[in-house]
């Protein structure tokens, strides 16, 4: 019997997990990525070198190939495409108006809107000559955006700006009460060089605790497999320094959690495969759907720390759907406590080599992103990072040692 054939969009070290679990599975795995000696190009079976954006190529080539199923882990962009092909050759997936709702926030926030999902206040605003707005916003000239109020459209400081279409911190500024027009011009033009339309999202500041939930959904069915506390840098950028499994949510307040995330899934059409929902809950309880993505989390969170602290093979679950099989959910092991650390300067490589030295048995996965010294490194987000490095333990307390104040301080009060 000849094996199934698999597409996987993206070749980097993120889609590197999948490319080998669906191996494992007996797929042959046809990846396609514009050709730039990333670890995918001799990982995959077959190697099509096919950027990413040319999704009617792409389209045409698994036409050829005979692929039984596509997907992608940890990428907005990537599920362009695989949503693309999976309607054009009539493969499981989800919709393409499920695929724009899930990459366009702009979009993503009308969904909200409209469907009842808390979500903060916004407003759209392009610059001329960009894409073309898909919905009512603002369209200024490059000489008007010194000029521009947020106010004078019925937001309320403090804002955060951030590009419509992109991930990992990029073009994300935090504004307080009482800046200058030329810093909101400065964060506007910073969000529109980091997306690919031109536009930003001008949104209120959602206050709280930041979380993630990573979900499975198969026919419209949603699985809340865990949540996942986050750490930042906070303001101006929130560029992830840490992620810990489990949240260590009150359990009724990780009910509503759930309930607010599945809802909002229905809301944007998400009906198959993984599911990364980012929120913020505030110190009453108040609950802020920042965004969410139609595919795994990104930052490991994902392909690794799942598996780690549930037992559910997590990117085993992603090859069934693609391939049209209900997933498999069922744990391998006992839950346990999973954390990732990243690395912004030379204290947390030493922090690393520690942890390998001390207690080389927490580490489960380590990558590093060139330069490699930390020396006078200056971090702006997310992909500019120097690396990071996955633990686990059976108990989270074993993992303080290496975690950042603001998640140690959560799970010695959680008493675990």
């Amino acid at each position: 019997m000849s094996k199934p054939k698999l597409a996987v969009i993206g070749a980097s070290h993120f889609q590197l997990p999948l490319i080998e679990k669906a191996q494992q599975r007996g797929c042959e795995v046809h990846a396609f990525a514009w050709r730039c000696g990333d670890v995918g190009e001799s990982a995959a079976d077959v190697f099509h070198p096919v950027s990413i954006t040319e999704v009617d190529q792409i389209v045409d080539e698994c036409r050829e190939v005979g692929v039984q199923g596509i997907c992608t882990i940890a990428s907005d962009l990537a599920t362009v495409a695989v949503c693309s092909v999976a309607d054009a050759l009539g493969l499981t997936g989800n919709s393409i108006e499920c695929m724009r709702a899930s990459t366009d926030k702009s979009l993503m926030r009308a969904a909200f809107a409209a469907g009842g999902d808390p979500s903060p206040k916004h407003l759209l605003v392009g610059l001329r000559g960009g894409d073309a707005m898909a919905q009512s916003g603002v369209v200024l000239d490059e000489g008007e955006l010194e000029s521009f109020d947020p106010t004078a459209h019925g937001l309320d400081f403090p804002l955060i700006v951030k590009p419509t279409d992109r991930s990992g911190s990029r073009g994300v500024t935090k504004l307080e009460r009482g800046v200058s027009r030329e810093e909101i011009a400065r964060a506007l033009r910073d969000a529109f060089e980091q997306g690919f339309t031109k536009q930003a999202l001008v949104e209120e500041f959602a206050e709280g605790d930041e979380f993630s939930v990573e979900g499975m959904s198969w026919e419209g069915e949603h699985k809340i497999l865990t949540i996942t506390r986050k750490a930042t840098t906070g303001a101006p950028h929130f560029i992830e320094t840490a992620h810990l499994q489990p949240a260590f949510l009150a359990p009724e307040t990780a009910l509503r959690v759930e309930s607010v995330v599945r809802h909002a899934l229905d809301t944007l059409g998400v009906r198959y495969g993984a599911s990364h929902s980012e929120l913020k809950v505030a110190p009453d309880g108040t609950i802020k759907i920042i965004e969410i993505g139609a595919r795994m989390g990104g930052d490991c969170i994902g392909s690794h720390m799942v598996e780690l602290s549930t037992g559910i093979d997590y990117v085993g679950a992603v090859v069934d759907v693609a391939l049209g099989n209900r997933p498999d959910l069922t744990p391998s092991h006992e839950p346990a406590a999973a954390a990732s650390r990243f690395l912004f300067d030379e204290g947390d490589l030493e922090l690393l080599r520690s942890v390998q030295r001390d207690h080389p048995e927490l580490v489960r996965y380590t990558h590093m992103t060139p330069p490699e010294d930390g020396s006078g490194h200056v971090v702006s987000d997310s992909s500019t990072r120097l690396g990071h490095f996955v633990m686990s333990a059976a108990n989270a307390e074993d993992l303080l040692p290496y975690l950042p104040d603001q998640l140690v301080g959560i799970v010695r009060g959680s008493g675990a």
